[in-house]
């Protein structure tokens, strides 16, 4: 997600509300944690657990739920979050590349960041579930609690392939801003028509790489400054154009009016949504910058953007500890937890979701030494950082097809640090400074 990265710089002023050169974009900044926040809430009304007497029943409260798709509407942030990843880090890359840095190395860094917090998550994860076999918990138990932590993986993957190709696709939007982007749409659009024409639902997977890369293309072209510089008029345009179209298509049967469903697999209807985010967020820059200087915001802005990366690998652990204490309280007491989408589970939904914003933002806290950690440049090869990147992407595969365990986590684990060792600063190696390249071999 964009809102992993370093918060990103402005490299040109923009007619929007630009941040000075060589500053934080405060409003994006701000935007990327309330996206943070709306996936922590999403996720936490999605966990439904009750007792009945064969046992604990753990199920996902918004399958067949009324409330959901609508709620969807508003809840679905991923185009939004892939569109200010690639302001973020198309800024970034700029200003790396400006200093001296090569492709390589920029991607590296990307890369460390990404996989340093996610090898914590994973390995601890394992021992859980390690721990849960041998405290002989049915298997079916924890099987369920490993694909549920696994679901929001998919983002891990995606975002290490997108930063993987930043550069290369950069390249080719500073040659052909236009065509690149509109080659990655049509490409997306390809893919749910071959879907929908073969019945084959595999193929949708496609999109998990090109309409996500797409959405990325998208926010070089915030990050250029050309959608702000846009007449109001044709904004505005945009933004009710792209709902209209999604309203119709959602009436045509053609797509499923629940936008969570839509990203498994991706469908380009998500581009509609980016499109229409995006509008709306460069309509509203000015009021965003004014807001985002309030105390409050500013501060809840410093706490995410410091641990973006950490609180989204745990909440979901999070959630499945106090669904399973939930369950152990159920039981020792004999009071009945509430079903899903019943007056009394939405009664007690305000508490279930403070409880873990409360419990997230403490383990962001205890963790956050991790994702801040700040390594110098390394110096690598194009060939160890595609070993890397690939030793990440293997990775998050093999949780998401052959499902999280003791063995896929432990092997998982393996692998990144393997990928991590690859792209780990060398003694005498590359530095970055005063805007000059100093350099010593590496292989």
């Amino acid at each position: 997600m964009a809102i992993i990265q370093a918060p990103p710089l402005r490299t040109a002023p923009a007619p929007a509300g630009p941040a000075p050169a060589g500053e934080r974009d405060a409003g994006i900044d701000l935007i990327r944690a309330m996206c943070v926040a709306l996936v922590v809430l999403l996720h936490a009304l999605m966990v439904g657990v009750t007792v009945d007497p064969a046992g604990p029943v753990f199920e996902n409260a918004a399958d067949g739920a009324a409330w959901f798709p609508p709620l969807t509407w508003a809840l679905q942030v991923m185009p939004l979050f892939f569109v200010i990843g690639g302001f973020s880090g198309a800024t970034a890359f700029r200003r790396f590349r400006a200093r001296g840095g090569t492709r390589a190395e920029f991607v590296a860094g990307r890369v460390r960041r990404l996989l340093l917090p996610a090898v914590v998550s994973i390995a601890a994860v394992a021992v859980a579930l390690a721990a849960l076999t041998f405290s002989d918990v049915a298997p079916e138990l924890v099987e369920i609690a490993g694909f549920r932590y696994a679901q929001p993986l998919w983002f891990l993957g995606v975002y290490l392939l997108c930063q993987a190709l930043l550069p290369v696709l950069h390249a080719a939007h500073e040659r052909a801003p236009g065509r690149t982007i509109l080659a990655l749409v049509a490409a997306a659009v390809a893919v749910d028509g071959l879907r929908a024409v073969s019945g084959v639902e595999a193929i949708g997977f496609l999109n998990l790489a090109l309409l996500w890369l797409a959405l990325q293309q998208l926010g070089f072209l915030l990050a250029d400054g050309r959608i702000d510089a846009l007449a109001r008029r044709a904004r505005v345009a945009a933004a009710t154009g792209a709902v209209a179209l999604l309203a119709a298509l959602f009436l045509a049967g053609v797509y499923s009016p629940d936008l969570i469903a839509n990203l498994n697999p991706p469908t380009a209807v998500l581009l509609l949504v980016g499109v229409a985010q995006t509008a709306v967020l460069s309509l509203m820059r000015h009021r965003i910058e004014r807001f985002s200087a309030r105390r409050t915001a500013a501060a809840f802005t410093r706490f995410v953007t410091a641990r973006t990366m950490t609180i989204y690998l745990w909440h979901m652990p999070l959630l499945l500890v106090m669904a399973g204490a939930s369950v152990l309280a159920s039981m020792a007491t004999g009071i009945a937890l509430p079903e899903p989408s019943s007056a009394g589970w939405w009664a007690t939904r305000p508490l279930w979701v403070a409880v873990v914003v409360v419990l997230t933002a403490g383990v962001a806290v205890l963790l956050a030494g991790i994702e801040r950690h700040r390594t110098p440049p390394a110096v690598v090869s194009h060939r160890r950082t595609v070993q890397a990147v690939l030793l990440g992407l293997a990775a998050v595969v093999l949780l998401l097809a052959a499902g999280t365990t003791v063995v896929t986590a432990a092997i998982a684990s393996g692998a990144i640090l393997f990928a991590l060792v690859r792209i780990r600063p060398l003694p005498g190696g590359r530095s970055v400074v005063g805007g000059h390249a100093q350099s010593s071999d590496a292989r």
